[in-house]
């Protein structure tokens, strides 16, 4: 029986993981965090899921309770800017499409367009609040999309395994804001924080971890350790071993450069969704916090240097960059062969890592959190949990790393070595064979990568029809049908997102009052 757990390593990851193991198990299971006070964290997963709410309802917490705190905001969808062409822009909702006589509006789409709108515009609602910059919720906190709105401000303790019904949004929060939340959160209700250094990881005759040797405390014990080390993995490769198979042979991007970027919100509004621009050797990443922006520039260093890319990050951003701090990161683009290896789980970047284009860092953290809970060890150590963890935790990076590669494959772009080197790159197994069934129609559930990854086939009907990709002609089936059906749901749609515009607040008139305690 597992009696005791040691998280190596603080940060996201490691709150999280504490604060959701401590409100699974209570004090049924003693949980220790040792985390060292002069390692900073990567911090760039700023940007999150719409499945990142269930994580806080688990934990009981509302909205006004952690995200003054952390200087949240909303996000609607992600809008991808120059991906196509210059100029030009789309937006990745968090809304699933609507569906008329047995075919989605984007089916439809591609046979009654007059070229009058946008796919995004003209099939989904959020994109008009985003060009509105609206916010998700009334004053009264009643969200837009009634049907969703449980009635009450106390969260509802769920996993993201319950969501049956698209959220229509997810949060921008500064993360080491939201570490430091967490930590106070879940020591106030028990787990063990030791601020120290670990000398020295220990093993016992079989190879499993026995303890860690701390500066100032010595040695600490437990039944399972869950290595939340980042990048290092100290425990889990440079203790344990354990290999790490690269992405970058079809995901080159492997830097960041980041800078935090103060903004008066009160006078410029804040935009309900990440911005992702493309650029010459890679992508800016725009995220509206309240009181600054962070933004940074992901990059592939075949392409480009760091000074290259800080000087094309700080042209991006203007005179507001010229006092800002950068942070140079290298990015581990890649996962274990096993995040579960003997008595030791890895979870955040020490697990698995792909560029953030999709916001997925905090996404991964979540999904292996839970798949820990689901999976978690017995007296006798089954292998196949272990084994059943480690599948469910690949299947979901490689499943996005699909995802990714597509809006590379699928964009128009060959205007720099960068961009025309895309189009050889090779794919992801199974995935050239997809693509060939999408030039003839558009993914539905039966054809996208076939594993839980966060992603449903309405995400990759937005990239291929948001970047020049569509199948070569519309869905056969529908010139026998009359399209009544549809052409009145596009103009219900249409009413209904003019209708939201006028009657909900700003983002930033609702975060007012949130700052403020309503």
């Amino acid at each position: 029986m597992v009696n005791s757990v040691v998280i190596v390593g603080g940060g996201t990851a490691g709150w999280m993981t504490a604060t959701y193991l401590q409100a699974t198990f209570g004090d049924r299971l003693p949980v220790t965090l040792v985390e060292s006070a002069d390692v900073p964290t990567v911090g760039v997963g700023e940007a999150t899921f719409s499945t990142v709410r269930h994580f806080f309802d688990y934990l009981g917490l509302a909205e006004h309770e952690w995200m003054p705190a952390c200087n949240g905001s909303y996000k609607l969808a992600i809008r991808f800017e120059n991906w196509r062409g210059q100029g030009e822009h789309f937006y990745h909702p968090f809304e699933r499409l609507r569906v008329a006589d047995g075919f989605s509006l984007a089916d439809w789409w591609l046979k009654l367009d007059d070229g009058e709108r946008r796919f995004d515009e003209a099939c989904y609602v959020l994109p008009a609040l985003c060009e509105a910059k609206r916010s998700p919720k009334q004053f009264d906190g009643e969200l837009f999309e009634r049907s969703l709105h449980d009635g009450g401000d106390r969260p509802r303790r769920t996993t993201m395994f319950q969501q049956d019904t698209q959220f229509p949004y997810a949060y921008h929060f500064d993360a080491a804001r939201l570490a430091g939340f967490l930590a106070d959160f879940g020591t106030r209700r028990g787990v063990r924080r030791v601020l120290d250094d670990v000398v020295e990881v220990r093993q016992d005759e079989r190879g499993w971890i026995s303890g860690i040797v701390t500066r100032e405390h010595g040695e600490i014990e437990a039944d399972l350790f869950i290595d939340c080390t980042g990048f290092r993995g100290l425990l889990i490769n440079k203790t344990l071993g354990e290999p790490f198979e690269s992405f970058q042979d079809v995901l080159p991007n492997d830097r960041a450069v980041a800078l935090r970027v103060p903004v008066d919100v009160e006078r410029e509004g804040m935009a309900p969704y990440t911005t992702a621009s493309a650029r010459d050797c890679g992508w800016i990443w725009t995220i509206p916090l309240f009181g600054r922006i962070g933004t940074g520039y992901v990059y592939s260093s075949q392409f480009c240097s760091p000074e290259e890319a800080e000087a094309e990050l700080r042209a991006f951003v203007g005179p507001r960059a010229k006092d800002a701090e950068a942070n140079h990161i290298r990015m581990r683009i890649g996962r274990n062969r096993r995040s579960w290896v003997n008595n030791c789980v890895a979870i955040g970047l020490s697990s698995g890592f792909v560029e953030p284009l999709e916001s997925t860092g905090i996404f991964f953290i979540q999904h292996g959190i839970e798949q820990l809970v689901r999976h978690f060890p017995d007296a006798d150590w089954d292998a196949n949990l272990a084994r059943g963890y480690n599948e469910s935790v690949a299947r979901c990076l490689e499943g996005v790393r699909e995802f990714l590669v597509l809006h590379y494959k699928a964009s128009t772009r060959n205007d720099t070595p960068y961009w025309k080197a895309t189009e050889d790159r090779r794919l992801p197994d199974g995935m050239a064979e997809r693509l060939r069934l999408w030039e003839a129609r558009l993914p539905d559930a039966s054809s996208v990568y076939p594993y839980y990854h966060g992603f449903e086939s309405y995400s990759y009907d937005v990239m291929l029809l948001g970047l020049g990709r569509p199948p070569a002609r519309p869905h056969a089936a529908l010139g026998l049908l009359e399209g009544g059906e549809a052409r009145r749901q596009f103009a219900e749609l249409r009413e209904h997102a003019a209708r939201l515009v006028e009657e909900l607040p700003s983002q930033y008139e609702y975060l007012a009052r949130l700052h403020a305690g309503r």
